[in-house]
């Protein structure tokens, strides 16, 4: 693993002429008990390291082939949302389920952008956008963070694809020792939005950073996030 740099990394033109894979997320949202909206960006983030780390994702594994070509292109994430009989037929199909304290989050092995599983793609991109009942908590002391701009507004569903793109950036940045390490306390992280002085030092510093694409809702080329995973 690189210490500075993703090592799935290519040129602009090459990542586009790759055949194109999308990184399927679903996130449960019960009309009577939605999840908290930073929780469920907390818990998207840790769901795609987990994919990214797990087994089956790597060498012979049976997604390993799926990850490489999703890797090899454009890295999209795409967050849909899904309740009742919804969910568990969400739940049924290969993927990993990650639960944060109120959130559910089924991460499903890359798959070809056009071409989604039947329940998968009838389920909705719009209606993702939930809130917090009371404002987080500070990080705690030497946590990792992934920080959102503050002058950059997004859905949940989208503030949840850019955190797991942050957390997948700053999990290419780490030395091997201290991202084993990491994986090994179960990815503990917070999301934050920065305040503009905090944006300000935090984009002056060498730190993974998340450009989007533009394919949805925001400007292309716009900074969403930094990934501060080392203090």
């Amino acid at each position: 693993m690189s210490t500075t740099t993703d090592p799935f990394a290519r040129r602009v033109e090459d990542r586009d002429a790759a055949p194109q894979f999308v990184l399927p997320l679903v996130v449960r949202i019960e009309r009577d008990a939605p999840p908290a909206r930073t929780d469920a960006l907390e818990t998207a983030a840790r769901a795609v390291l987990t994919l990214l780390t797990d087994e089956r994702s790597a060498g012979e594994g049976e997604w390993a082939e799926a990850v490489r070509d999703w890797q090899d292109g454009r890295i999209r994430k795409v967050v849909r949302r899904a309740r009742g009989a919804e969910w568990r037929r969400a739940e049924a199909l290969p993927g990993i389920t990650v639960r944060g304290e109120s959130a559910e989050v089924r991460v499903y092995p890359p798959v070809p952008l056009d071409a989604w599983p039947k329940d998968l793609a009838r389920l909705q991109v719009s209606g993702t956008d939930v809130e917090d009942p009371r404002p987080p908590a500070a990080p705690a002391p030497g946590e990792p963070v992934l920080w959102f701009n503050p002058a950059v507004q997004m859905t949940a569903g989208k503030a949840m694809a850019q955190a797991g793109h942050a957390a997948q950036l700053g999990w290419w940045a780490l030395s091997r020792e201290r991202a084993e390490a990491w994986r090994g306390e179960g990815f503990p992280l917070a999301v934050r939005t920065a305040t503009p002085e905090q944006w300000s030092r935090l984009a002056a510093a060498d730190l993974p950073t998340v450009r989007d694409a533009g394919f949805t809702e925001i400007a292309p080329g716009s900074v969403t996030a930094i990934a501060q995973l080392v203090r």
